[in-house]
């Protein structure tokens, strides 16, 4: 389960570097940008919670 944890986490950094793209765009003006750094934002929370979820369950695990 950890290399699932670390795959997640990379996918989280490649996410906000698109986002951080995004949010310059959006910064100079470009609406559209913006729906897109919200989408990615959104997604980063849903990644957060997986890696949330798989640390509770290993810590749980190893309590057993």
């Amino acid at each position: 389960m950890e290399g699932k944890i670390n795959n997640i986490l990379k996918q989280m950094q490649d996410t906000l570097t698109l986002a951080i793209i995004d949010g310059e765009k959006f910064e100079k003006g470009n609406n559209a940008a913006g729906t897109r750094v919200r989408k990615f934002m959104q997604e980063l929370k849903s990644m957060a919670q997986n890696v949330r979820v798989m640390v509770s369950d290993i810590k749980n695990e190893d309590k057993e």
